[in-house]
């Protein structure tokens, strides 16, 4: 079994990002992040922490705004446009899911094209979907896809199965996959025969949200497991794959923590800088 371990993706990303920003810094241009984090949600700071940490790797600026988990749409809304306006600003990030009182869709409309370098927004949502090179996929799906890259995992023709429909990785992911010539079957938990779906194809996906919900029922000894899904159990990180069933039954995988997620912060900042410069 090989381990696609996300580190050796990131150190190349960082090599080619910090050699941009060089670039950039002789123009006195310094890639700048906006990050919006509403309330004070564990799993939001966390990933914050890993943004600053990042980005201050390669001299790339990050600025927060923290608003309370009651703010009022109103002021949320006139924050993201404040931003779109800013000139030092290059990308904007909001931490998702929203408190519940706040439309999500609105935000998705006002948000700049060009620096929505998340790919919330429903004009690059719609971009990615046209298989359009200029569009800013979601850093999760596109995290994929870097990986996939780097470990040279060829996806023409192959009979790639993803889990999970959300607009954050799901369905953008399947976008980016059939971009690249895969043959691609969407799943989710209401799938009838989920597990035999799965064992049939050459790259399994997992991004479900569910902790440990692939086993080895869902796996053969040539497949390649990537698993996106990010859940605590017991006060420790855990995949939507049971790492411990299915490693000594595929042909690869990516370890949690220590795969997709750790790369997902890298798109970003890939993002940023190229959205502040043409190369």
């Amino acid at each position: 079994m090989r381990e696609l371990r996300g580190l050796p993706v990131v150190t190349a990303i960082a090599e080619v990002m910090y050699n941009k920003i060089k670039k950039l810094n002789e123009k006195n241009i310094i890639p700048k992040l906006a990050v919006i984090r509403v309330g004070e949600r564990e799993d939001d700071i966390s990933y914050e922490k890993g943004i600053l940490k990042r980005f201050s790797a390669v001299n790339a600026s990050v600025d927060v705004t923290v608003l309370p988990a009651d703010v009022t749409q109103d002021v949320l809304e006139e924050t993201v446009v404040k931003l779109n306006n800013d000139g030092s600003v290059h990308g904007i990030l909001l931490f998702r899911p929203l408190p519940k009182h706040l439309s999500q869709k609105r935000l998705q409309e006002i948000i700049s094209k060009d620096k929505d370098v998340d790919g919330m927004g429903t004009l690059n949502n719609a971009y990615v979907y046209e298989g359009n090179k200029e569009a800013y996929a979601p850093c999760t799906a596109q995290a994929v896809i870097e990986l996939l890259d780097f470990y040279n995992i060829d996806l023409t023709g192959k009979k790639v199965t993803v889990i999970g429909r959300s607009l954050v990785v799901g369905k953008p992911l399947a976008m980016l996959l059939i971009d690249r010539n895969a043959t691609v079957t969407v799943c989710h938990t209401k799938t009838l025969d989920l597990a035999d779906e799965c064992k049939s194809a050459d790259i399994l996906i997992a991004c479900a949200g569910l902790a440990n919900m692939v086993g080895a029922e869902f796996v053969h000894r040539e497949q390649i497991i990537i698993d996106v899904g990010i859940n605590m159990v017991d006060g420790k990180l855990c995949g939507d794959v049971d790492y411990e069933a299915v490693k000594d039954n595929v042909a690869a995988i990516t370890p949690v923590p220590g795969g997709i997620g750790t790369v997902t912060t890298s798109v970003l900042l890939k993002n940023t800088v190229n959205s502040a410069g043409i190369f």
